[in-house]
This record gives C-alpha cells, sequence and structure tokens, in this order.
C-alpha cells in the first residue's frame, strides 16, 4: 500500500456510512476498498485511490492533467463553483488520465471523479477523455475507463453535449484499430457519458448497485406513470437484462480486469 491508501491508513479521520450510520475510520475505509465494514455498502472512491488498488504498484504516469478551466458560455459563479470543486475533490477536473500496468499489461486507464461538480461531462472532460483514446490508439493501447457521472455540465452548455460526439468518435477509431476497451460504470453513471462512450466498451462491467442510467428513475416515473422496480438502473438490473457482461466485486476488480486484458490479445511488459 503507498500514495493516497498509505496516507489514509495512518489518518485519524472517520466517516458515518451514509446507510448503517456507524462511524468508518480512514483505514478500516483503504483496508476494505471503500465499502464498509459494518453493513456492505459501496463508497465512492477517490480516483487516485482506485487506481492504486487497480495498477502494479508505482505504474501510473498522468496524462493530459494540465490544469484548464473552460467557461465558454460566462456562465454565473461557473468558475466559483471549479474552484470549490477543486478544494474539495484534491483534483482540477472531473476526470483523472493516465498509463499504467495492470497485471504486467500496459494500459491506458481514466478515472471519473462525483466529487468534482458530479464528475459532469464538460469540454475539459471530453478534451482528456479523446486524449487518452488518441493516444491509446496511436500506441495500440488497450483503454479502461471507470465512469461515474450526474450527466453533461450545463454550465457550458450545447458545447458540454458535444463531448457526447467527440469521444464517441474516439472510442470508435480506437476499436476500428483492433484495440480492446473495458468500461466500468459506478455510482452514479447517468446522463450522455452513458449515452456515449460509456456504452461503447468492448465489455462493459458495473459495481454492485451502481446506478446506470440516462434520465433518472423519477423523472421517468413522472413522465410514463408506472412505478418502477426498485432495483431499476441498478447494474444488477442493467446486467439480468442485457446491458452489462458483469458485475465485479472491487476486491475482484483488477484480477478481472487483468484477466479480460489477457483473454483479448493486449501485450504484456
Amino acid at each position: 500500500m503507498s500514495g493516497v491508501l498509505q496516507k489514509m491508513s495512518a489518518s485519524a479521520e472517520v466517516t458515518t456510512c451514509a446507510a448503517c450510520k456507524k462511524e468508518i475510520t480512514a483505514a478500516e475505509k483503504a483496508d476494505s476498498y471503500f465499502i464498509c465494514p459494518n453493513c456492505g455498502k459501496y463508497m465512492r472512491i477517490p480516483p487516485r485511490a482506485r487506481i492504486e488498488y487497480l495498477v502494479d504498484g508505482g505504474s501510473f504516469t498522468e496524462l493530459f492533467g494540465a490544469e484548464i478551466h473552460a467557461d465558454p458560455i460566462n456562465f454565473p459563479d461557473y468558475k466559483k463553483k471549479a474552484d470549490v470543486a477543486r478544494s474539495k475533490s484534491g483534483e482540477n477536473e472531473g476526470v483523472l488520465c493516465g498509463k499504467a500496468t495492470v497485471g504486467g499489461y500496459t494500459t491506458c486507464i481514466f478515472v471519473m471523479n462525483p466529487e468534482f461538480m458530479m464528475a459532469s461531462m464538460g469540454t475539459v472532460v471530453g478534451d482528456r477523455i479523446t486524449a487518452l483514446f488518441e493516444y491509446a490508439t496511436k500506441h495500440k493501447l488497450p483503454v479502461v475507463g471507470f465512469t461515474a457521472s450526474g450527466g453533461a455540465r450545463m454550465q457550458e452548455g450545447v458545447l458540454s453535449l458535444m463531448q457526447m460526439v467527440k469521444t464517441s468518435l474516439a472510442v470508435k477509431r480506437h476499436s476500428d484499430a483492433g484495440l480492446f476497451c473495458l468500461e466500468c460504470v459506478t455510482d452514479p453513471t447517468m446522463g450522455g457519458v452513458t449515452a456515449s462512450f460509456a456504452s461503447l466498451g468492448d465489455v462493459i462491467i458495473g459495481e454492485p448497485e451502481a446506478p446506470v442510467g440516462f434520465a433518472g428513475k423519477r423523472v421517468i416515473e413522472q413522465n410514463t406513470g408506472e412505478k418502477l422496480p426498485p432495483d431499476f438502473q441498478t447494474a444488477e438490473f442493467m446486467l439480468a437484462h442485457g446491458f452489462l457482461d458483469g458485475v465485479v466485486e472491487r476486491k475482484n476488480m483488477r484480477d478481472y480486469i487483468t484477466k479480460m486484458l489477457m483473454l483479448h490479445g493486449c501485450k504484456r511488459v
């Protein structure tokens, strides 16, 4: 254990589980993959912690991470909200991109960060994900992505929606080059992200109970007048209806992804 997880293990910070309301120490969270040791509730993971759980130790190199703030339509208070998001999340945007080895396989990786404005998809998020797929295509590398988003970033207007097309085209070019992409949907993966790159992997998996969809459950119920089942839009529901290829527990994620990289003929270092 190193980096952010090591710091957590030494921290005296205590949080409360949203489900069972019991206290959890930072060390317990780090040891349990951010799963409540009392009730098993999955918690959201900071992107650098998720990467540490996944990659071979010390192999991660960040790419396209320069701090860029885009305010293309001069939306009121947008810069202030972005500054708060930076302070809260410790990151400068809603996605972290890079390259690492996973089980010995050199892989491009992106992890979306719901602590930054719910990982809403603005122009910088779209630029980074597109650049990562283009880098992977150029260097003939697979891509592993962890998606989590509330949807398009309204503060950037229609330019936010345009990221759906841009990222999807980058994924298509990567696929046309015969390269492998695995997407893992996490809590929550909604809106334009679901309608674009999150749904375009060769293999699409989800974490247990992760919400996945386009419009939210309440919106659908209000517009259709129908009562939807309790598990509607969970990863398990999506697996049962053919949208996902698997639901994978966090403790098994590294082994599962390594096996997928092997089975799809990715090159090992």
